[in-house]
């Protein structure tokens, strides 16, 4: 625990938010920094959760503990709506209440002797997890990396991918696609060269596919779509952005049977267990809004909502464009990484904070490849995109 930074990225940024309300009390603040969802939840979904609810108080609607893995007819929606033609079984499928805790699950799973590469810039999750449980080394202040992690640079100069030529092995490789903080998606090709790479090496993949809604594009939506990839990868994914259950909380977590350690035992088989040990499932009334959302309508309604999300990115986009400013991602995921060459990411989130009174993330929050860069989300009403927008171009213009 010593060896974490001092503050995980986000905490810090609420820290920050709250300082700034306490001296411009009467400022009307547009938070576009961490990504959490702003529209109401599709009411065939929150029926679904009302209702289950309800029959908890009756003698034939009430139920207790359920499967840790999670309820089987959820886990088999996931599979048929998500994985269609991919050949991921419901019974491959862990539901849980979130993928962030299901990061924490598998690193409890891969352990402390185990060396891991991660994109940079990347979530935070993956790098501050390693060091929680022992795999990262030390801090080095000077480089702002640990140790024993390997960064794979990911920025504008190499399309979002890292160059596997050049890179190390390792056992474990985390990969988010698209990707947060960026917005890239990745390519068939390239998710096929790293899936190469990882048999190649004998590596697992922990694939976070949590913005996979927010594809427009040809790319892949799951890891699962190259061929080889269920023996050398786990995915993780979640409701949160897809159907706004940040606050409401179910994620799942793909195992498949063909993912076998060096020695030939069943990966899946060890997170089971992990499972069963530190989880007893996601809550059930939760469970039913998740099948809700995979039904038809359902389905239709959340898709019409992520639709939103998308329109208000293509507004945020086309504002720092319209500046002269190098602006990424928007396209397949409700995020924009926005490049202010030769300055400090903090010093940006400061000045922007405090001239316009919009909430941004720096972008070196996200590892050292996120220098210069600021990530702006979309997930807001679409009267403060429009006024982020303008107050942007007054500062910036």
């Amino acid at each position: 625990m010593e060896g974490l930074r001092s503050g995980y990225l986000f905490p810090e940024i609420s820290i920050r938010e709250h300082e700034h309300i306490q001296k411009n009390p009467n400022a009307r603040l547009i938070r576009l920094g961490i990504g959490d969802t702003t529209q109401p939840i599709p009411d065939i979904i929150t029926t679904a959760m009302a209702e289950h609810a309800d029959a908890l108080s009756t003698t034939r609607g009430y139920r207790g503990y359920g499967a840790e893995q999670g309820n089987m007819e959820l886990r088999m929606a996931i599979a048929e709506t998500l994985y269609r033609g991919t050949g991921v079984k419901g019974s491959e499928i862990f539901v849980s209440d979130g993928a962030q805790c299901d990061i924490s699950r598998l690193q409890m799973l891969l352990g402390s002797n185990v060396k891991v590469a991660v994109q940079d810039p990347s979530f935070p999750a993956y790098i501050d997890t390693s060091v929680i449980v022992g795999q990262s080394g030390k801090l080095e202040e000077k480089t702002g990396k640990y140790s024993d992690i390997v960064y794979m640079n990911c920025g504008a100069e190499n399309n979002f991918f890292p160059d596997l030529s050049t890179t190390p092995r390792t056992d474990v490789i985390f990969f988010c696609s698209p990707n947060n903080p960026t917005g890239s998606a990745a390519s068939w090709k390239q998710l096929k060269q790293l899936v190469d790479f990882a048999k190649t090496n004998g590596s697992i993949i922990v694939y976070d596919s949590a913005y996979a809604a927010y594809i427009s594009d040809e790319s892949p939506r799951s890891i699962f779509e190259i061929p080889g990839a269920k023996e050398v990868a786990i995915e993780i994914s979640s409701f949160s952005k897809f159907a706004g259950f940040t606050g409401v909380r179910l994620g799942w977590t793909v195992v498949p049977e063909e993912l076998k350690y060096s020695n030939g035992f069943p990966v899946i088989e060890d997170f089971n267990r992990i499972v069963c040990t530190c989880f007893n499932g996601a809550s059930n009334i939760v469970q039913a809004g998740g099948l809700a959302c995979l039904s038809r309508d359902g389905y239709q309604a959340v898709c019409n909502v992520v639709d939103y999300y998308k329109e208000n990115a293509k507004i945020l986009v086309e504002a720092f464009a319209s500046l002269g400013l190098k602006v990424y991602g928007g396209k397949n995921a409700p995020y924009v990484w926005v490049h202010f060459p030769g300055m400090s990411s903090w010093n940006v989130f400061n000045e922007i904070l405090e001239k316009t009174h919009v909430v941004t993330v720096p972008g070196r929050g996200f590892g050292p490849g996120g220098e210069e860069y600021i990530r702006v989300s979309a997930f807001s009403h679409r009267e403060n995109m429009m006024e982020a927008s303008l107050r942007m171009k007054k500062l910036f213009r």
